[in-house]
């Protein structure tokens, strides 16, 4: 697979992702409200196929990525022929366009995921859970495919590209914090969609709080790990206090670990003594 080959084949994944996550909404919300089955089945097995599409994509960047295909204007500021595999592999989210790439992939596993879990149980939220969710992957994949697009080329290639960000480089915690941090913020996708569930359909008891604390323990786990990691590494690297000073991205991930923190303990009150439903809501 060559440059112009995986800047093809990538764009087109995303192209047909971006169509089935704008079919899955639109047909699970139809058939929500029409009560018809086989529009809720085509919208699940949309959802699903839309986490191959957007792995086919990250399959593309990669194989750009370790056949320093400098073609691809992302490969050409991020890839360099001296970098070693391992970092190779990790520039996938060494800067903009693949972070949305891999937040975008994350968002469709989650996705797929919830489908699968969910798919047979009766559950009346999970007709308007998945459009939600599908909602907001529309916009890491409209940001791919505006803006934001890791499969854009350029003209001549160069021959050889910069590497990655050097500080991205001088510890192992940097191939485990990223990826940890994106499991915690794309993970809380998972409890916001049932929570706008819940509103969309008046179900404001205590099932989607139930169905949803366990999605939020996992989500903050990942979240408060990759918070430890990455402040373990910034101590060795930058120094006390370093991990809060380097880039707005390390503040950005404690702001919403607080909410988290603070949603865990109060979902307990309302599935106990019924109260905080609004509060819940909100947070």
């Amino acid at each position: 697979m060559g440059a112009l080959g995986s800047a093809e084949l990538g764009s087109m994944a995303l192209l047909w992702a971006t169509l089935l996550a704008g079919y899955s909404a639109l047909a699970m919300v139809m058939g929500a409200r029409w009560r018809q089955p086989r529009l809720l089945a085509s919208g699940y097995h949309s959802a699903v196929a839309l986490a191959g599409m957007v792995t086919l994509a990250v399959i593309a960047m990669e194989v750009a990525l370790l056949t320093h295909d400098f073609r691809l204007e992302y490969v050409a500021r991020n890839g360099s022929r001296a970098t070693p595999v391992w970092i190779t592999v990790i520039s996938l989210w060494a800067a903009l366009e693949g972070s949305i790439l891999f937040w975008a992939w994350l968002l469709s596993l989650f996705t797929a995921a919830v489908v699968l879990i969910y798919y047979r149980r009766p559950m009346a939220l999970l007709s308007y859970v998945v459009p939600v969710l599908t909602t907001v992957a529309l916009f890491f994949l409209g940001l791919m495919l505006g803006p934001a697009n890791p499969f854009r080329t350029v003209s001549p290639a160069p021959a050889d590209g910069p590497g990655p960000n050097p500080l991205l480089q001088n510890h192992p915690f940097m191939a485990i914090h990223p990826p940890l941090l994106y499991l915690g913020l794309v993970g809380l996708t998972v409890p916001f969609a049932f929570a706008i569930a819940a509103l969309l359909t008046g179900r404001l008891g205590e099932a989607w709080i139930i169905t949803t604390r366990r999605w939020t323990l996992l989500a903050w786990c990942f979240l408060t790990a990759g918070i430890i990691m990455g402040g373990w590494w910034s101590y060795d690297v930058l120094g006390w206090g370093g991990y809060w000073a380097w880039d707005p991205v390390e503040n950005a991930s404690f702001m919403p670990w607080l909410p988290a923190t603070a949603f865990l303990h109060s979902v307990m009150v309302q599935e106990r003594r019924h109260m905080l439903k609004v509060w819940n809501l909100v947070i």
